[in-house]
């Protein structure tokens, strides 16, 4: 019983708070900012191992959304918008890896349309 309770207590001290619920709407640019230079990330990462020039132009997008992404962010909702960011990443890295590694041919199609979809979303967003 002191063993539960000793890894309870240093489980208390090592985890970190859960992250709270962003204070802003759910339109707010913040949140469109934020997302998609998680989206973006995936992507070139993704095409680091695909397609090589690919990466550079996201790696330009990815630097102006953050940017922009930093021009609008209060300061003391950084581990808000970076925990925004990783999930927005994970998600699209899944959708790429679904539609790369799939074995279900229609599954991967749907999950590649999905992919650039989103992207569409974020790239739509920058100047040219």
């Amino acid at each position: 019983m002191k063993t539960l309770a000793l890894c309870f207590a240093l489980a208390a001290l090592v985890l970190p708070p859960p992250a709270r619920a962003l204070p802003l709407a759910p339109d707010h640019p913040v949140i469109a900012f934020a997302t998609c230079a998680g989206r973006l990330s995936a992507t070139m990462e993704h095409q680091w191992m695909f397609d090589g020039p690919g990466s550079e132009r996201t790696e330009a997008q990815r630097a102006a959304m953050i940017s922009l992404l930093e021009a609008v962010m209060p300061a003391e909702l950084g581990r808000e918008v970076l925990h925004l960011r990783l999930e927005a990443k994970f998600a699209q890295a899944a959708l790429l890896a679904r539609a790369r590694f799939n074995d279900d041919a229609e599954d991967a199609v749907r999950a590649g349309a999905l992919a650039g979809l989103r992207l569409a979303e974020c790239t739509g967003m920058l100047l040219s």
